[in-house]
Protein backbone atom coordinates (compact mmCIF):
# COMPACT_ATOMS: atom_id res chain seq x y z
CA UNK A 1 0.00 0.00 0.00
CA UNK A 2 0.77 3.26 -1.06
CA UNK A 3 2.85 5.73 2.15
CA UNK A 4 0.72 8.75 2.66
CA UNK A 5 0.14 11.50 5.45
CA UNK A 6 -1.81 10.06 8.74
CA UNK A 7 -2.86 13.15 10.45
CA UNK A 8 -1.80 16.56 11.46
CA UNK A 9 0.48 15.71 14.62
CA UNK A 10 1.88 19.33 15.83
CA UNK A 11 2.70 22.86 14.82
CA UNK A 12 5.46 25.18 16.39
CA UNK A 13 4.59 28.60 17.20
CA UNK A 14 7.03 31.74 17.17
CA UNK A 15 6.01 34.81 19.76
CA UNK A 16 7.25 37.96 21.84
CA UNK A 17 5.77 37.20 24.34
CA UNK A 18 5.65 33.74 26.40
CA UNK A 19 3.56 34.68 29.77
CA UNK A 20 0.45 36.14 27.19
CA UNK A 21 0.76 32.99 25.28
CA UNK A 22 -0.07 30.93 28.56
CA UNK A 23 -2.67 33.09 29.66
CA UNK A 24 -4.59 32.64 26.20
CA UNK A 25 -3.83 29.12 25.81
CA UNK A 26 -4.95 27.69 29.23
CA UNK A 27 -7.90 30.36 30.37
CA UNK A 28 -8.91 30.89 26.22
CA UNK A 29 -8.69 27.88 24.45
CA UNK A 30 -8.84 25.70 27.70
CA UNK A 31 -5.16 23.86 26.67
CA UNK A 32 -3.36 22.30 29.60
CA UNK A 33 0.13 24.10 29.79
CA UNK A 34 3.35 22.42 30.15
CA UNK A 35 6.35 24.19 30.76
CA UNK A 36 8.80 22.67 28.21
CA UNK A 37 12.15 24.72 28.49
CA UNK A 38 12.80 28.60 29.84
CA UNK A 39 11.82 30.18 26.69
CA UNK A 40 8.82 27.72 25.52
CA UNK A 41 6.05 25.79 26.11
CA UNK A 42 4.15 23.48 24.99
CA UNK A 43 -0.08 22.73 24.64
CA UNK A 44 -2.04 19.54 25.40
CA UNK A 45 -5.45 18.60 24.01
CA UNK A 46 -5.24 15.17 24.38
CA UNK A 47 -3.25 12.26 25.34
CA UNK A 48 0.18 13.02 24.16
CA UNK A 49 2.65 15.02 25.43
CA UNK A 50 1.61 18.12 23.34
CA UNK A 51 -0.05 19.30 20.24
CA UNK A 52 1.32 22.91 20.25
CA UNK A 53 4.84 24.38 21.11
CA UNK A 54 5.48 27.96 21.77
CA UNK A 55 8.82 29.36 21.48
CA UNK A 56 9.85 32.81 22.83
CA UNK A 57 11.82 35.16 20.39
CA UNK A 58 11.44 32.63 17.06
CA UNK A 59 9.76 34.98 14.46
CA UNK A 60 5.72 35.29 14.80
CA UNK A 61 3.61 32.54 13.51
CA UNK A 62 3.53 29.27 12.53
CA UNK A 63 7.11 27.86 11.08
CA UNK A 64 6.74 24.77 11.77
CA UNK A 65 4.00 21.94 11.02
CA UNK A 66 4.61 18.04 12.24
CA UNK A 67 2.51 15.66 9.82
CA UNK A 68 2.31 12.20 11.17
CA UNK A 69 3.22 9.01 9.30
CA UNK A 70 2.69 5.21 9.77
CA UNK A 71 6.33 4.02 10.78
CA UNK A 72 9.64 3.56 9.51
CA UNK A 73 9.38 1.88 6.32
CA UNK A 74 6.44 4.75 5.52
CA UNK A 75 8.26 7.69 6.56
CA UNK A 76 11.27 6.30 4.69
CA UNK A 77 9.29 6.08 1.24
CA UNK A 78 7.90 9.47 1.70
CA UNK A 79 11.12 10.86 2.10
CA UNK A 80 12.30 9.39 -1.17
CA UNK A 81 9.06 10.61 -2.78
CA UNK A 82 9.84 14.05 -1.77
CA UNK A 83 13.32 13.70 -3.11
CA UNK A 84 12.05 12.22 -6.35
CA UNK A 85 9.73 15.75 -6.59
CA UNK A 86 12.60 18.01 -6.08
CA UNK A 87 12.80 18.58 -2.87
CA UNK A 88 15.81 18.77 -0.38
CA UNK A 89 14.67 16.33 2.66
CA UNK A 90 17.50 16.49 5.75
CA UNK A 91 17.42 13.66 8.43
CA UNK A 92 18.33 15.83 11.45
CA UNK A 93 19.09 13.11 13.21
CA UNK A 94 18.35 10.98 16.77
CA UNK A 95 18.95 14.72 18.99
CA UNK A 96 16.29 16.29 17.41
CA UNK A 97 13.70 13.48 17.08
CA UNK A 98 14.44 13.65 21.10
CA UNK A 99 14.03 17.15 20.90
CA UNK A 100 10.40 16.62 19.70
CA UNK A 101 9.73 13.30 21.42
CA UNK A 102 9.13 11.46 18.35
CA UNK A 103 10.49 8.50 17.67
CA UNK A 104 12.18 9.78 13.65
CA UNK A 105 11.66 12.49 11.84
CA UNK A 106 12.55 14.33 8.08
CA UNK A 107 12.15 17.65 7.32
CA UNK A 108 11.99 19.65 4.27
CA UNK A 109 10.32 23.21 3.28
CA UNK A 110 7.28 24.49 1.99
CA UNK A 111 7.07 25.52 -2.08
CA UNK A 112 6.99 29.03 -0.66
CA UNK A 113 10.01 28.46 1.82
CA UNK A 114 8.14 29.83 4.86
CA UNK A 115 6.96 26.75 6.54
CA UNK A 116 9.12 23.57 7.58
CA UNK A 117 7.29 20.19 7.50
CA UNK A 118 8.07 17.40 9.63
CA UNK A 119 7.71 14.79 8.65
CA UNK A 120 7.57 11.86 11.78
CA UNK A 121 6.03 8.69 13.34
CA UNK A 122 5.94 7.68 17.30
CA UNK A 123 4.82 11.18 18.94
CA UNK A 124 5.36 10.14 22.55
CA UNK A 125 2.17 9.71 24.94
CA UNK A 126 1.99 11.64 28.24
CA UNK A 127 1.55 9.36 31.13
CA UNK A 128 -1.04 11.42 33.43
CA UNK A 129 -4.62 12.35 31.66
CA UNK A 130 -5.03 15.26 29.71
CA UNK A 131 -7.14 18.22 32.21
CA UNK A 132 -8.19 21.12 30.54
CA UNK A 133 -8.30 24.13 32.87
CA UNK A 134 -11.97 25.43 31.35
CA UNK A 135 -13.19 21.94 31.46
CA UNK A 136 -13.60 21.84 27.70
CA UNK A 137 -12.50 18.16 25.73
CA UNK A 138 -11.30 18.27 22.19
CA UNK A 139 -11.94 16.14 19.25
CA UNK A 140 -8.55 15.15 18.31
CA UNK A 141 -7.15 11.80 18.29
CA UNK A 142 -4.63 9.30 16.69
CA UNK A 143 -7.06 9.18 13.76
CA UNK A 144 -7.71 12.72 13.21
CA UNK A 145 -4.97 14.74 14.65
CA UNK A 146 -4.70 18.08 16.28
CA UNK A 147 -6.92 19.77 14.08
CA UNK A 148 -6.29 21.22 10.88
CA UNK A 149 -3.75 24.19 9.28
CA UNK A 150 -5.11 26.97 6.67
CA UNK A 151 -2.53 28.36 4.51
CA UNK A 152 -1.88 31.42 1.96
CA UNK A 153 0.36 30.74 -0.26
CA UNK A 154 1.77 31.75 -3.88
CA UNK A 155 1.72 28.49 -5.97
CA UNK A 156 -1.11 26.41 -5.49
CA UNK A 157 0.19 24.43 -8.26
CA UNK A 158 3.08 23.44 -6.19
CA UNK A 159 1.07 23.09 -3.37
CA UNK A 160 -1.67 20.01 -5.26
CA UNK A 161 1.62 18.92 -6.36
CA UNK A 162 3.22 18.28 -2.93
CA UNK A 163 0.33 17.36 -0.93
CA UNK A 164 -1.62 15.43 -3.26
CA UNK A 165 1.08 14.16 -5.41
CA UNK A 166 3.47 13.54 -2.76
CA UNK A 167 2.10 13.16 1.05
CA UNK A 168 -1.45 11.36 -0.46
CA UNK A 169 -4.00 14.08 0.31
CA UNK A 170 -7.14 13.59 -0.99
CA UNK A 171 -9.46 16.61 -2.35
CA UNK A 172 -11.96 17.51 -0.12
CA UNK A 173 -13.66 19.92 -2.11
CA UNK A 174 -13.12 23.91 -2.95
CA UNK A 175 -14.96 27.42 -2.07
CA UNK A 176 -14.66 30.07 -4.47
CA UNK A 177 -13.13 32.81 -2.80
CA UNK A 178 -13.25 35.05 -5.61
CA UNK A 179 -13.32 35.79 -8.96
CA UNK A 180 -11.62 32.71 -10.45
CA UNK A 181 -9.71 31.92 -7.29
CA UNK A 182 -10.65 29.02 -5.33
CA UNK A 183 -9.68 27.42 -1.66
CA UNK A 184 -9.00 23.98 -1.80
CA UNK A 185 -9.70 21.38 0.68
CA UNK A 186 -7.51 18.18 1.31
CA UNK A 187 -7.93 15.41 3.99
CA UNK A 188 -5.82 12.77 4.71
CA UNK A 189 -8.33 10.82 7.57
CA UNK A 190 -11.72 11.00 8.29
CA UNK A 191 -11.73 14.86 9.26
CA UNK A 192 -13.23 16.72 6.21
CA UNK A 193 -9.90 18.72 6.07
CA UNK A 194 -6.01 18.75 7.65
CA UNK A 195 -4.64 20.80 5.19
CA UNK A 196 -6.45 23.61 3.01
CA UNK A 197 -4.82 26.56 1.20
CA UNK A 198 -5.66 29.85 -1.01
CA UNK A 199 -3.32 31.81 -3.34
CA UNK A 200 -2.66 34.81 -2.50
CA UNK A 201 -0.31 37.91 -3.82
CA UNK A 202 2.52 38.06 -1.13
CA UNK A 203 2.46 42.10 -1.96
CA UNK A 204 -1.15 42.04 -0.07
CA UNK A 205 -0.55 43.55 2.77
CA UNK A 206 -3.48 42.23 4.74
CA UNK A 207 -3.04 38.69 3.61
CA UNK A 208 0.54 37.56 3.92
CA UNK A 209 1.29 34.32 2.83
CA UNK A 210 2.02 31.55 5.77
CA UNK A 211 -0.75 29.61 7.57
CA UNK A 212 -3.28 31.93 8.37
CA UNK A 213 -5.14 29.84 11.24
CA UNK A 214 -4.88 26.69 13.05
CA UNK A 215 -8.37 25.13 13.62
CA UNK A 216 -9.14 23.50 16.91
CA UNK A 217 -12.57 21.70 17.26
CA UNK A 218 -14.18 20.65 20.61
CA UNK A 219 -16.46 17.75 21.02
CA UNK A 220 -19.68 20.17 21.56
CA UNK A 221 -20.76 23.45 21.72
CA UNK A 222 -20.58 24.51 25.34
CA UNK A 223 -16.81 24.35 24.63
CA UNK A 224 -17.51 26.74 22.08
CA UNK A 225 -19.89 28.96 23.93
CA UNK A 226 -17.08 28.87 27.01
CA UNK A 227 -14.25 30.38 24.66
CA UNK A 228 -16.52 33.21 23.15
CA UNK A 229 -17.05 34.20 26.81
CA UNK A 230 -13.51 33.83 27.45
CA UNK A 231 -12.24 36.02 24.53
CA UNK A 232 -14.37 38.99 26.30
CA UNK A 233 -13.35 38.18 30.37
CA UNK A 234 -9.44 38.03 29.22
CA UNK A 235 -9.17 40.48 26.27
CA UNK A 236 -8.38 38.04 23.24
CA UNK A 237 -9.10 39.88 19.52
CA UNK A 238 -12.11 37.84 18.07
CA UNK A 239 -11.64 38.19 14.07
CA UNK A 240 -14.93 36.98 12.90
CA UNK A 241 -17.81 35.98 14.89
CA UNK A 242 -19.83 32.73 15.13
CA UNK A 243 -21.16 31.41 11.97
CA UNK A 244 -21.23 28.05 9.86
CA UNK A 245 -18.93 27.09 7.43
CA UNK A 246 -20.61 25.51 4.32
CA UNK A 247 -18.10 22.77 3.09
CA UNK A 248 -17.47 21.10 6.16
CA UNK A 249 -20.68 22.01 8.74
CA UNK A 250 -18.39 23.35 11.15
CA UNK A 251 -19.74 26.14 13.99
CA UNK A 252 -17.06 28.08 14.91
CA UNK A 253 -15.36 31.40 15.35
CA UNK A 254 -11.97 33.01 15.31
CA UNK A 255 -9.74 34.74 17.06
CA UNK A 256 -5.91 36.21 17.14
CA UNK A 257 -3.50 34.05 18.94
CA UNK A 258 -0.52 35.94 20.94
CA UNK A 259 1.36 34.98 17.80
CA UNK A 260 -0.33 36.66 15.22
CA UNK A 261 -1.98 33.44 13.86
CA UNK A 262 -5.43 33.14 13.74
CA UNK A 263 -7.41 30.15 16.04
CA UNK A 264 -10.48 28.83 14.45
CA UNK A 265 -12.61 27.60 17.30
CA UNK A 266 -15.12 25.18 16.43
CA UNK A 267 -17.42 22.06 16.61
CA UNK A 268 -19.35 19.90 14.68
CA UNK A 269 -17.47 19.07 12.07
CA UNK A 270 -18.01 16.28 9.78
CA UNK A 271 -15.91 13.36 8.08
CA UNK A 272 -15.03 11.56 5.12
CA UNK A 273 -15.72 8.32 4.10
CA UNK A 274 -13.44 8.36 0.82
CA UNK A 275 -15.85 5.24 -0.21
CA UNK A 276 -18.77 7.39 -1.14
CA UNK A 277 -17.22 10.49 -0.70
CA UNK A 278 -17.42 12.99 -3.82
CA UNK A 279 -15.65 16.34 -4.25
CA UNK A 280 -18.41 19.30 -5.13
CA UNK A 281 -17.64 23.11 -4.75
CA UNK A 282 -19.17 25.66 -2.85
CA UNK A 283 -20.23 29.65 -3.62
CA UNK A 284 -19.32 30.59 -0.32
CA UNK A 285 -17.73 29.03 2.84
CA UNK A 286 -20.57 30.27 5.17
CA UNK A 287 -23.91 29.29 5.60
CA UNK A 288 -24.54 32.05 7.94
CA UNK A 289 -21.87 34.50 10.27
CA UNK A 290 -18.40 35.03 10.61
CA UNK A 291 -18.62 38.45 9.95
CA UNK A 292 -15.28 39.69 10.13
Amino acid sequence: MRATVRSLGYAILGCADLEEWRTFAAKVLGLQVVEHTDSSIRLRMDEYLYRLQIEEGAAAGVHTLGWEVGGPDDLAELAARAESAGYTVERPGAAVAKDRDVTDLVRLQDPDGLVTLELFYGLTNALTNFVSPTGTRFTASRELGLGHAFQLVGDPAAYWKLYHEVFGFRLSDHIEVGPGVDATFLHCNPRHHSFAYVPVKNDDRNRAQGVGHLMLETVDIDGVGRAIDAVQEHGAKMTATLGKHTNDKMISFYLQSPSGTGIEYGTAGIEVDDTTWTPTRYQSAHYWGHER
